[in-house]
């Protein structure tokens, strides 16, 4: 992310993304407090309607309170528009307003623009802006018009468009919120409804910039490298998460209660797809394995693709760091892939990505083993923990239950984890860097350090 200034404000890309986001968060916060955003007409406490908003505001999906039973149709509705504006991104708001009104957007919300969507030029960012905004659009409305179909029989019309809406949106978005109260569980054994979560959730965790260039792909007869590395590891993710959950839980009667191979398989392929930042569940977490836990973790962490819809490490940066690995044990200076160089920047920038994050995580889990209680008492139980924080930071929404019970210390670090996986670990650390440093004069002699 870079550190543009603008003079206007005086503040930095990075700053003007956070403190976006945040003012959604604080303003989300007090319209879910109303006693109109609670079924039973009561102000929900502060840190319920912060934590709430967090998680819709950044797509993921943890909740201290069930969204079905405890918020109101109009909290719904906020929770909702919160996950569309989150999933977009908080600049997709100015950029409605100039286009419902005609009006010419200026030179500085061009910039901004061009800076959140870390374009090189100057140029095509409002077009891109409208193609993406376009594309959301009509994918949710597929996904609507194709849940309606099994949700209207079943629950009325009003009811079954209302679900089919609020689940197009939150899967397209990667949030994971739900109005069954089960998340996806009582539909274990229907097929259609697990495929469209599916095909939604994938389509929102690919990344505009993919579908822009596999829409243009005939005129222009090439992909970009950054949509080439995110589909060859999405693809990659999902044939390896499907195999393991198949190794691991293919055979568990009590976590897939199905003699029918479709609705077995669905399922199976659903928990690879979930953990890519989706947070919807078939299954009791509670019922899964070890194996199958550590997985899912392993998926959540590594998240979506950059400049989607999705949070965590990201396909991309994950896929750099593969090739890394791969040039170094084939003696090469250079990070190389379909063709093309990869710039060292960019190597350099995945790599400190990784160890930053992973030491967000460790530290948080830590931090968490001590605020919180455990459920289980007679094992370790550590898994609870570490699931939960990666699955906030991921901003994945999955949990083994200990959500509603956390602290008023565990609820802010999970606060915390989920504004940092969805803006950003480096626009939120630039974001606190008021000027950028510039590089000395001079430079050091090298000298030999050992590694290994």
């Amino acid at each position: 992310m870079k550190k543009r200034m603008y003079r206007r404000y005086d503040l930095t890309t990075p700053q003007l993304i956070s403190m976006g986001f945040a003012s959604l968060i604080l303003l989300g916060a007090l319209l879910l407090m109303l006693p109109i955003s609670s079924r039973t007409g009561e102000v929900t406490p502060f840190i319920d309607a912060l934590f709430t908003t967090t998680s819709a505001t950044c797509v993921t999906g943890l909740t201290t309170v069930n969204t079905a039973e405890h918020w109101s149709l109009f909290g719904q509705a906020v929770i909702i528009t919160l996950i569309e504006i989150g999933g977009l991104g908080f600049m997709s708001i100015p950029v409605v307003f100039y286009f419902i009104s005609r009006k010419k957007i200026n030179l500085s919300t061009r910039m901004i623009l061009r800076d959140s969507l870390n374009m090189p030029t100057m140029s095509g960012e409002v077009g891109l802006m409208r193609y993406i905004l376009k594309t959301a659009f009509v994918i949710q409305a597929l996904g609507m018009t194709a849940l309606a179909i099994d949700f209207v029989p079943r629950y009325g019309w009003a009811k079954g468009l209302w679900f089919s809406f609020f689940h197009a949106i939150s899967s397209f978005c990667n949030a994971g919120f739900d109005l069954f109260g089960d998340s996806l569980v009582p539909f274990q054994e229907d097929p259609w409804v697990l495929f469209i979560v599916m095909f939604l959730i994938i389509a929102g965790g690919l990344g505009f910039l993919v579908w822009y260039d596999l829409v243009g792909l005939r005129k222009k007869r090439r992909m970009t490298l950054h949509s080439k590395i995110a589909l060859t590891i999405t693809g990659g993710l999902l044939l390896f998460g499907t195999l393991g959950f198949f190794i691991t839980e293919g055979t568990d009667t009590a976590l897939i209660n199905s003699d029918h191979f479709l609705s077995r398989f669905a399922n199976t392929l659903f928990m690879a797809v979930t953990p890519r930042t989706a947070g919807y569940y078939s299954v009791d977490y509670f019922q899964m394995s070890h194996a199958g836990l550590i997985l899912t973790m392993i998926l959540m962490f590594i998240g979506g693709t950059s400049g989607s819809t999705a949070g965590g490490l990201k396909t991309t940066t994950f896929g750099v760091l593969l090739l890394k690995v791969k040039s170094i044990f084939k003696g090469r200076s250079h990070v190389e892939f379909s063709g093309r160089t990869i710039r060292e920047a960019a190597v350099n920038r995945a790599m400190t990505l990784f160890f930053i994050t992973l030491t967000l995580c460790i530290f948080a889990t830590m931090v968490l083993s001590v605020t919180e209680t455990i459920p289980n008492v007679d094992q370790l139980g550590l898994e609870y923990i570490a699931f939960e924080v990666i699955s906030a930071f991921g901003t994945v929404g999955l949990t083994m239950g200990i959500t509603p019970d956390l602290t008023i210390v565990g609820k802010l670090i999970i606060i915390s984890l989920m504004f940092i996986g969805r803006v950003g670990i480096m626009t939120v650390v630039f974001s606190l860097v008021r000027r950028p440093e510039k590089e000395g004069n001079f430079k050091y002699p090298d000298e030999s350090v050992m590694i290994g």
